[in-house]
């Protein structure tokens, strides 16, 4: 192919390409360099009516924000959130991936419907549906264990039970997702190696872990990145749930930024929130990655 000719098609990428790259600097890119400059500023309600009312504080929202308890609580009961709920999501999610692989299930279909239901179910609705199966006098699930002849419990109003309800509900709202990218995984293994392994006489647990769990690896890296950014972005479930749970004990890092941000009007403080949460995820992310490449090099 001619210069020319190359030139013309790099210019035809180049303009399929710059519609999309425009859509992300104005709705992503531009809305998150301004937050991260507003997080520098007593943003409020009143600037947000005068420009002229806007000041610049420094580091005053970060320092403010280190020194107050309720920001560690809520640090606190997020970390509880993502290690809690990511290793159950990816279980829940491999397990039923594994399901929808066997070919001794029938209707893989209907099941993978079924599966992935949730998932494009409404959060809000389903959320309140929940709320009201763990209601503590009229839920279906005190209601089952008084069949069983145990006391009822507050699942949603004593902190013990509310945290891990509240888990519960996020990996069955969001285990579909990542249970098709680990169907998908698992279907692109070649036969070829299950069959070489059955002839040296390799049972099935065998045959998971050193044929499947590495042949997964890529896939539930990011199925891990991808599950573990999602808890630590943990809002609407306990905001619907809980409204923050008794003497705040279910607020995560975003919703107190919510609260901040749309409850108080406190804009420039909600924005140190989110970058600091932005900080978290990367840093989390991260280390996550260097460690299954430090796993995968050994």
């Amino acid at each position: 192919m001619s210069s020319w000719g190359r030139h013309k098609v790099s210019w035809a990428a180049w303009s399929m390409v710059l519609p999309a790259l425009i859509v992300l600097a104005v709705f992503f890119f531009v809305p998150v360099l301004a937050a991260f400059v507003l997080s520098f500023s007593d943003f409020d309600l009143y600037a947000l009516a005068d420009w002229h009312h806007l000041r610049w504080v420094g580091l005053s929202n970060y320092v403010d924000l280190l020194l107050r308890p309720l920001f560690w609580k809520a640090l606190a009961n997020t970390l509880y959130f993502v290690v809690l709920g990511v290793p159950l999501s990816i279980v829940v999610s491999l397990l039923a991936a594994l399901s929808l692989n066997s070919p001794l299930l029938r209707f893989k279909g209907l099941w993978r419907t079924l599966m992935f239901a949730p998932v494009v179910t409404t959060l809000v609705a389903v959320a309140v549906v929940w709320k009201y199966f763990f209601h503590y006098e009229y839920g279906v699930v005190n209601q089952f264990t008084a069949w069983l002849g145990l006391a009822p419990i507050d699942w949603l109003g004593n902190p013990r039970w509310s945290m891990l309800t509240i888990v519960i509900f996020a990996a069955w709202k969001n285990f579909g997702v990542n249970m098709v990218i680990l169907l998908a995984a698992l279907q692109a293994i070649p036969e070829d190696l299950y069959e070489a392994a059955r002839m040296d006489g390799a049972g099935l647990w065998r045959q998971f872990i050193h044929i499947t769990i590495p042949m997964l690896a890529p896939s539930l890296l990011m199925v891990s990145v991808l599950t573990m950014a999602g808890y630590f972005q943990l809002c609407a479930e306990p905001f619907v749930m809980t409204q923050g749970g008794h003497l705040q004990s279910t607020v995560s890092v975003l919703y107190l930024m919510y609260d901040e941000g749309f409850k108080w009007w406190n804009l420039g403080q909600a924005c140190a929130v989110a970058v600091v949460l932005f900080a978290i995820i990367l840093v989390a992310t991260q280390s996550l990655r260097r460690l299954a490449f430090a796993q995968e090099s050994a």
